[in-house]
């Protein structure tokens, strides 16, 4: 049984039923001539047969390929019916035949019965041809009265009749079985083709939608961190503006100083977003060396904070270094909003061999029941994409631990890739 199924269009059903009257209309000229010319002599049946036999074999073939099988069973009965009684139409009966043989061959979806159909047909109309020749060639020999030898050119009449169905028989075969095979070739083609496009729907989907949470998460860290510096920094100028001009004075140019960092980081985003890889050669330019700045920034924003770098200057992928900049961004963000006045932070920067380690510990409230919000999502997507993992939870004591690792092996693999 094949896995595809044909579904046969209202054009063909109308190419069948033009097919019937074709063949039926050729078999009512074909038997009213071979009427006229005596095909079969004093033996030859008479017209009003050969009518009955026409629509017998053409209106079948109409539905030839809604039910293939039985179309071809009734032909080849007819055909052999009106052979046998001398009939006078020969040719529109041996076009139909090889049509549903073709037929049987390039529609049934049972490719089993198909075989088995067309096989039994051929050899029924081989035996049947056998028979009637045995019978004439004893009959002619009757009639004329001659040996065996004088049959020679009546044997050779008959081989070639052997021949003939020979080469019908087996082109019917053949270009059924060729017919059917294009049909399926066509048909796992076009459905390969629309796996193919919904393969790249999906793909362009999925593309879109890391796309956007790419853009989200870059937008989250850098407005959330200088606005939320600009935040404390203007709370604390609010406070001391009556009492120290001077400090609210600096702490004001502090906020100018965010505020036109973050305008330069937007725009270097959005420049990023709209130039395709050949035109930007690196997502950012920022590197581990930056989270000094962060530190500074913390510290200017009343959050004291300390920066310590272990081990040696070694080779770490721009994407990772992007990454570890802005985990340590986000969680410096996150302890200057919840973490309290008293609140302070430590980041350590850690290289070895093998990895490289961020570790931000912060000091303040206890955090009974943790929320996870953007940042924190974010900053496991950052660690992720590097290939590394993250811890990120509450201390008992109070505070917030961060501490992510990626290992350098497994990071080189994401040099140039987008952040």
């Amino acid at each position: 049984m094949s896995d595809f199924s044909r579904t046969l269009t209202p054009r063909q059903r109308r190419a069948d039923a033009l097919l019937a009257v074709v063949v039926f209309v050729a078999g009512v000229i074909s038997a009213a001539l071979s009427a006229v010319s005596e095909l079969y002599g004093d033996l030859q049946a008479p017209l009003w047969q050969a009518l009955i036999y026409l629509v017998v074999i053409a209106v079948p073939l109409a539905w030839r390929r809604i039910r293939p099988g039985i179309v071809a069973v009734v032909v080849a009965a007819a055909y052999f019916v009106a052979v046998t009684l001398h009939i006078p139409e020969m040719y529109a009966g041996n076009i139909a035949m090889f049509i549903t043989l073709y037929t049987v061959g390039a529609w049934m979806q049972n490719r089993r019965a198909a075989m088995l159909v067309r096989v039994a047909i051929i050899i029924g109309m081989f035996l049947w041809l056998l028979i009637t020749m045995y019978f004439d060639v004893i009959n002619t020999a009757q009639e004329e009265d001659v040996i065996a030898g004088a049959m020679s050119p009546y044997v050779a009449f008959m081989m070639l009749q052997v021949l003939l169905n020979v080469l019908y028989f087996a082109g019917a075969y053949y270009f059924g079985e060729r017919a059917w095979k294009a049909a399926m070739q066509r048909l796992a083609l076009e459905q390969r083709t629309a796996d193919l496009e919904r393969e790249r729907e999906v793909t362009a989907a999925q593309a879109v939608a890391l796309d956007r949470v790419r853009i989200a998460r870059e937008l989250h860290d850098v407005v959330a961190h200088h606005v939320s510096v600009m935040g404390v920094q203007a709370g604390a100028a609010r406070i001391v503006i009556d009492q120290d001009p001077a400090a609210s004075k600096q702490i004001l140019t502090g906020i100018e100083e965010s505020a036109r960092t973050a305008i330069s980081e937007l725009r270097h985003l959005l420049e990023t977003l709209r130039s395709s890889d050949a035109e930007v050669e690196d997502a950012s330019t920022i590197e581990l060396c930056d989270i000094a700045q962060l530190v500074e920034a913390a510290n200017a924003a009343g959050m004291p904070t300390t920066f310590t770098t272990l081990g040696e200057e070694r080779d770490v992928p721009s994407v990772v270094q992007v990454n570890l900049y802005r985990i340590a961004q986000e969680s410096l963000t996150n302890a200057r909003r919840h973490a309290g006045a008293d609140a302070t932070a430590d980041v350590r920067l850690r290289r070895t061999t093998a990895d490289v380690e961020l570790e931000v510990v912060n000091t303040g409230r206890r955090v009974l029941t943790p929320r996870p919000g953007m940042g924190q999502l974010g900053m496991r997507e950052r660690a992720l994409a590097s290939g590394g993992t993250i811890e990120s939870a509450p201390r008992e004591q109070g505070g917030w631990r961060v501490r992510v690792r990626v290992p350098l092996t497994d990071a080189a693999s994401l040099t140039g890739a987008s952040a």
